[in-house]
C-alpha cells in the first residue's frame, strides 16, 4: 500500500513531511512518554556545538502577540554528548529520520562537529545552522553573507561523507536567494529556512529590555507568511530540496508550505505552546488531503 503522506530528503525517506524543529522538542527523547515519536517524518534535535554551552543569562523568553522571542543561547551539552548520548536514546525509540543541528563560531568549529555527526550512525541528516556570528569576522552571521555561508557548506561537506548536508538560512538578510544559491553552489545538498526573525520587547515598567540580551530570535505563527514568501522564493531559484520553516502551526500550513516549495516542513514555537501538534497535524493531513482531491503530498510539492 503506497503511504501517501511519504516524502523523500536525499534519499533519506520520510513517513511524512512533518518535522519537529530544533530547539523546539530537545533531543526528542523527552518527548518518548507522551505518544509514538514514530507517528513523525522526522526529528531536528536540539542544537549542538563543539563544546558544551550554559547559555546566555536569563531572562531568555519574552512572550508576543503571535510568538515568542528567545535569546537562550544554544544552551547544550555539546557534541560528543550528543553522538554518544542523546541520539543513541533517541534511536531506541524512534525509527524514523535523524537530524544533527549544529551550530559554530568559526568555520574550524563547524567542520568538527559536523565530522563527528556525520560518522554518527544513527543521524541520517546534518542541519547546518549559520545564524551565529563568525568570531574570526567580527561577529557578523555566516548566514548574512554568501561568500561566508559558502565557505561554511564547503568545508562541512568536505568531512560529511555520504551525509546529506541541509543548511539553514537566516532571514536576516536582504538577499536571501543569493545566499541559497551560493549554498548550493558550495555543494549543499539541502536547504532549511526560515530561522527566527531578529525582535525585542521591552519592559516599560522597568525601561528594560524583557529578555537580558536585549534581542532574540521571533517565532511563532506571525512569521508563516514571511517564512513562505522566503521558501517560494529559494525553491523556485534552487534545484536542491527545501525544508520549510517559520510560524507553522497546523496541517494547512504544512499543504501551503509544500505547495510553495517544501519538500518537508518542521514546526517549531507551537511545539512549545502545544506539545502534541506534530502529532496532531499528521493525523489532521489526511483528512484534508481527501478535502483538496491530492492524493499524494509529493504531487503538490512547488505547485505555486
Amino acid at each position: 500500500m503506497v503511504n501517501r503522506l511519504s516524502v523523500e530528503l536525499c534519499g533519506v525517506k520520510l513517513a511524512n513531511p512533518v518535522v519537529p524543529a530544533s530547539g523546539t522538542f530537545g533531543f526528542g527523547i523527552e518527548m518518548a512518554g507522551e505518544y509514538d515519536l514514530n507517528v513523525l517524518g522526522g526529528i531536528s534535535l536540539k542544537g549542538s556545538t563543539l563544546e558544551p554551552r550554559y547559555g546566555n543569562e536569563c531572562p531568555r523568553i519574552a512572550e508576543c502577540p503571535g510568538g515568542m522571542i528567545n535569546a537562550v543561547g544554544l544552551q547544550n551539552p555539546g557534541v560528543d554528548v550528543l553522538v554518544a548520548d542523546k541520539v543513541p536514546a533517541l534511536r531506541k525509540v524512534y525509527g524514523g529520520c535523524i537530524i544533527a543541528n549544529i551550530s559554530g563560531f568559526s568555520v574550524d568549529e563547524y567542520v568538527q562537529s559536523c565530522a563527528k555527526a556525520a560518522a554518527c550512525p544513527d543521524i541520517d541528516i546534518i542541519e547546518v545552522n549559520i545564524s551565529c556570528p563568525n568570531v574570526h569576522g567580527g561577529g557578523m552571521a555566516f548566514g548574512t553573507s554568501a561568500q561566508a555561508a559558502a565557505e561554511v557548506t564547503s568545508a562541512v561537506k568536505a568531512v560529511c561523507g555520504a551525509k546529506p548536508v541541509f543548511i539553514k538560512l537566516s532571514p536576516n538578510v536582504s538577499n536571501i536567494v543569493e545566499i541559497a544559491l551560493a549554498c548550493e553552489k558550495a555543494g549543499a545538498d539541502g536547504l532549511t529556512l526560515i530561522n527566527t526573525v531578529l525582535g525585542m520587547r521591552i519592559d516599560i515598567e522597568r525601561r528594560k529590555p524583557v529578555v537580558a540580551n536585549t534581542y532574540g530570535g521571533f517565532s511563532g505563527s506571525a512569521i508563516f507568511p514571511l517564512a513562505l514568501r522566503m521558501v517560494h522564493q529559494v525553491a523556485h531559484a534552487v534545484k536542491i530540496p527545501v525544508m520549510g520553516c517559520g510560524g507553522v502551526s497546523s496541517a494547512r500550513d504544512v499543504v501551503e508550505m509544500m505547495m510553495a516549495g517544501a519538500t518537508a516542513v518542521q514546526v517549531g514555537a507551537e511545539n512549545l505552546r502545544n506539545p502534541m501538534v506534530c502529532k496532531e497535524i499528521v493525523e489532521e493531513l489526511p483528512a484534508l488531503m481527501d478535502k483538496l482531491k491530492i492524493n499524494c503530498l509529493n504531487e503538490i510539492i512547488a505547485t505555486v
